[in-house]
């Protein structure tokens, strides 16, 4: 059942402004994990900067969006009764915060050209940013603007970039289908859980990129996502401010396995730092029952989280790409 939630919480909250030139429609959201505020104070330092002149919006449209989920911000945690960003989508019959929190974003974001999500992550690590599949016609992300995403993630001020997300989260959920059994039954068992912000925006025409800002607590991620929000609004000819210069040496990196946690005593063989190095039969972790759990093959863990719940992400499993190269 969902938790008992404050009754003082704020209302959801957008601010925006217009330049007197057209332009494109952006959105930057941050705090969409209560727990990952870097976002939250590179918001607020713009919104400061353009009403006090400092910064002038000449183009397009601007909304910022400092708290998404003003439950987990206020709890200080990364959900207030879900996960936001898994299965977002309006509803018409909300039962959790995170679904009256949806039926607000979502026609906010559908009503935008370009999104850049905020986020920070738990363990150790350099910022990087998530990109969206190549152009293609598909059913489960089909995509006609991976030049755009391309381009943007090439200026945000990073040197990695990951793709992969949907499809790799698909496939896990199958996993996670067989593991539970034909009995089981829950949202995480939806082949579509893994949309999220970004997943929404491009299955509403436009194009979005999750910047992960760097680690919840490293005092510069803030100075990364406001570096990042300064780059696109340049890019995108939203300010009249020199267009900062695309990046040539991205690191390019494909997920294609995600493993879920089964059991809360399941554990890692050490504290795994996101893209540490793993060799083909490396030991990752070990689960509850002592089944070992090695690396399949040569690449790179991904968002390894020690504190997932049963049936959630423990890690993600990547490879390098040629994509920026």
């Amino acid at each position: 059942m969902p938790a008992a939630h404050p009754t003082d919480l704020p209302p959801f909250k957008s601010i925006s402004y217009a330049g007197a030139a057209p332009g494109p429609r952006l959105i930057v959201t941050a705090a969409v994990h209560g727990n990952e505020t870097c976002g939250t104070r590179a918001i607020e330092r713009l919104v400061q900067a353009i009403d006090s002149g400092t910064t002038r919006i000449a183009a397009g449209v601007l909304t910022l969006v400092p708290i998404t989920n003003p439950l987990a911000y206020r709890l200080g945690r990364r959900a207030g009764d879900r996960n936001l960003n898994r299965a977002l989508a309006p509803t018409a019959t909300p039962r959790e915060f995170e679904d009256q929190v949806a039926n607000w974003l979502c026609p906010l974001l559908a009503a935008h050209d370009v999104l850049l999500d905020l986020h920070s992550f738990q363990a150790q690590g350099q910022p990087f940013v998530m990109v969206g599949p190549d152009d293609n016609t598909g059913t489960l992300e089909p995509f006609a603007h991976a030049a755009e995403e391309e381009a943007l993630v090439r200026r945000l001020g990073v040197h990695r970039a990951v793709d992969g997300w949907l499809g790799t989260y698909a496939e896990g959920v199958q996993r996670r289908r067989v593991d539970a059994g034909a009995a089981a039954a829950g949202q995480d068992l939806d082949p579509r859980y893994g949309i999220g912000t970004t997943e929404y925006m491009r299955s509403q025409g436009g194009w979005a990129l999750t910047l992960e800002c760097g680690q919840h607590d490293d005092p510069a991620a803030p100075e990364v996502a406001w570096r990042a929000i300064r780059n696109t609004l340049a890019h995108l000819r939203l300010v009249d401010e020199p267009a900062p210069p695309a990046a040539h040496d991205m690191e390019a990196l494909r997920l294609f396995e995600v493993v879920d946690k089964r059991h809360p005593d399941d554990r890692f063989s050490r504290a795994w730092q996101s893209f540490d190095a793993l060799q083909a039969g490396d030991v990752i972790g070990t689960r509850h029952d002592g089944e070992v759990v090695r690396a399949p093959c040569e690449g790179r863990i991904v968002f390894p989280n020690a504190a997932a719940d049963a049936r959630q992400e423990w890690f993600y499993l990547a490879r390098p790409t040629s994509r920026f190269g």
